[in-house]
């Protein structure tokens, strides 16, 4: 049986385990709340793009361009967004989990694909096993700006053009809550299935239809990717509020556990005392 000064120690090292999960709670609800907004604000902005890409791909014109065009797959690209800390519940091994059984399921060698891996915990992974990693990204900021994930972004949809890849994929968790992250899977190239529900604005070209198309479907599909990243940093810091928050109530029933056994600990050392001392008097009656 543990002494008291064993059941005390674990009991103070305890709290001061819950004060720091409480605080990493914390701290996540705020960042949650930011990079919720961020995401919902550069929504807008890329759904106007999209209606934009939609308006010349089915105007009268029937206006074409390489990104919108289906071609034989040789080799896919996976853009793979992780964190680059843990301590967030499921979040990673959701996502990686995912991969790994797409990857099985759907090649056979490792010339049919290329990972390009946005987070540490998922480039260390991939890295462990051998697997191709293309491009990679670490120590992204909890508020990214495009300006940080500009140049793979960039090089990324680059690698479609130039027909490394025939086809790309965003593997990201989706937010849904701060205690439902979904793991989703976007089809990034090539753009087959532009369509909009809504009724398409007209819009005057300036030079021309073909210049634009050239110039905003490779700025549409970074968009999708700096889209992904924000929606996948909610739910990171949704997953990670959520089990703060577990380990925290954890830890304070842990204490309340350790504090009863403490208590009946000391009161049986208290009554074995006291028999000692009533046995030692009677002894010298």
């Amino acid at each position: 049986m543990a002494s008291l000064r064993d059941i005390k120690n674990r009991i103070t090292s305890t709290k001061k385990t819950k004060q720091i999960t409480k605080a990493m709670q914390m701290v996540s609800a705020a960042k949650l709340n930011k990079a919720q907004l961020k995401a919902q604000n550069f929504q807008p902005y890329t759904d106007k793009i999209r209606d934009v890409v939609v308006s010349i791909a089915g105007g009268s014109s029937e206006k074409t361009h390489p990104m919108m065009q289906k071609r034989p797959v040789n080799k896919t690209g996976y853009i793979v967004i992780t964190s680059d800390r843990g301590l967030a519940g499921a979040y990673n091994s959701s996502i990686l989990r995912a991969v790994m059984n797409m990857i099985k399921e759907r090649h056979q060698s490792p010339d049919e694909y290329g990972l390009i891996v946005m987070g540490r915990i998922g480039r260390d992974f991939f890295k462990k096993r051998r697997m191709p990693i293309i491009q990679e990204i670490v120590g992204l900021s909890d508020n990214p700006t495009y300006a940080d994930i500009k140049n793979i972004a960039s090089t990324t949809v680059q690698m479609f053009t130039d027909e490394i890849f025939d086809e790309l994929f965003v593997y990201y968790n989706h937010f849904v809550s701060p205690i439902k992250q979904d793991v989703t899977e976007t089809k990034l190239l090539p753009l087959t299935e532009l369509s909009s529900d809504a009724a398409t604005p007209e819009y005057i070209y300036e030079p021309d239809e073909d210049v634009i198309l050239e110039q905003l479907l490779p700025h549409y599909a970074e968009s999708l990717i700096f889209g992904a990243l924000l929606d996948a940093k909610a739910s990171e810091f949704g997953a990670r509020m959520t089990a703060m928050s577990s380990a925290t109530d954890n830890a304070g029933a842990l204490i309340d556990d350790l504090t009863l056994k403490y208590n009946r600990a000391r009161q049986a050392a208290i009554t074995q005392e006291i028999t000692e001392i009533v046995g030692g008097a009677a002894a010298l009656e």
